[in-house]
């Protein structure tokens, strides 16, 4: 068996979901050791998410401040390098923008292959400022110094990717949908006396509270909902928005399961979770023409693609008198084909088995 390192420093939120998956769906293809570190947002039970067969190493040193503090970087490489030397991995994967950076700096990719998976690129979700402007030079001379693979997590990713560096490719990103489906089993939907439209998430600049606040705004006689809270909530002021905090799973399934359309207004995502799920849920999904979303979502066909907080308070006037019931099944049947984690095991595996010494078929 070919040996796979996995680092990932944000251990947490959707980045856990996705390497814990990933680690599960191929440790009968490959021997998976995962090297992370704990963060706030990591499951207490976190080791019960993984299959037994995972090799899971702690990294004392990771920071969530990386790339900012030298001496404490200086460490991490070190660290990193010894774990590389005693495991010897045929290929060592990256995860998220810390761990990608430190790591491309760690690992020369001499004796293996060196992949790295942004989950989005930073410098692209914070929506500007200093720090955006770090992350993005950065990224950029990582790119040209680094000789590791830039896997993206969709199409339109992979074309910001192309921008920084020579070697790319991607993989859409899935849901579990034995879980989902387990999950929704039982889950009676909250009923609503008016047509209800909803996101899921932080309120903070990459969701952009200001704009689902602007929609809300234009169409008074629907009830809009944001399940979650953050830092920008503060924005969301329409008569007709509700803000409900942070829900448990079930609850908030609940919720979604009785809403009518799911709004994804973000700067950029590699590919939501919660995207995916509403698709499968079979809600009218209305995107921003962003990074991730445009990939995943296509104007007419199975959403609405929106540039402005017109377009989505029009088709969401008009989806009040006519619901387009073709449109989400549509982005169902896609997530029954694409973004599902057993299309997305199968790719995995046959990239991972096509990579070796620092080649890609």
């Amino acid at each position: 068996m070919k040996k796979l390192l996995m680092v990932c420093e944000a251990f947490g939120g959707g980045v856990f979901t996705y390497v814990s998956q990933l680690c599960n769906d191929i440790v009968d293809d490959f021997e998976v050791f995962l090297a992370y570190s704990l963060r706030p947002q990591t499951p207490k039970n976190y080791k019960e998410f993984l299959d037994k067969r995972v090799h899971l190493i702690e990294v004392k040193n990771f920071s969530a401040k990386g790339l900012t503090n030298i001496s404490n970087d200086i460490k991490v490489i070190k660290e990193l390098r010894i774990i590389e030397k005693k495991i010897q991995p045929d290929v060592i994967h990256l995860h998220s923008s810390v761990a990608g950076g430190i790591g491309r700096l760690a690992f020369k990719g001499k004796n293996n292959t060196v992949v790295y998976t942004p989950h989005g690129y930073a410098h692209i979700l914070m929506g500007g400022g200093m720090k955006c402007k770090i992350y993005g030079i950065m990224e950029a001379v990582l790119g040209r110094i680094s000789n590791a693979i830039t896997l993206t997590c969709c199409e339109s990713e992979d074309e910001v990717a192309k921008g920084l560096t020579r070697r790319t490719a991607y993989i859409e990103t899935g849901v579990n949908l034995a879980d989902l489906s387990s999950s929704l089993d039982g889950i009676e939907p909250v009923k609503n006396e008016k047509f209800t439209v909803f996101t899921l998430g932080r309120a903070c600049t990459q969701k952009q509270p200001q704009l689902f606040n602007r929609i809300a705004e234009l169409v008074p006689e629907a009830r809009f909902v944001w399940i979650g809270n953050g830092e920008l909530e503060n924005e969301l002021t329409a008569p007709n928005m509700e803000v409900t905090g942070w829900k448990p799973r079930k609850e908030a399934l609940a919720m979604a399961k009785g809403a009518d359309a799911f709004i994804l207004c973000s700067l950029g995502e590699a590919i939501a979770m919660s995207l995916i799920e509403n698709m499968y849920i079979k809600k009218l999904i209305l995107v921003s023409n962003v990074m991730g979303n445009k990939s995943v979502i296509h104007d007419g066909v199975n959403g609405y693609v929106c540039e402005k907080a017109e377009d989505y308070a029009e088709k969401i006037k008009i989806a009040m008198k006519k619901f387009p019931t073709e449109l989400s099944e549509r982005a169902y049947r896609d997530v029954l084909e694409i973004y599902n984690t057993e299309v997305m095991k199968k790719k995995f595996v046959k990239f991972y088995s096509s990579i070796s010494m620092g080649d890609i078929a």
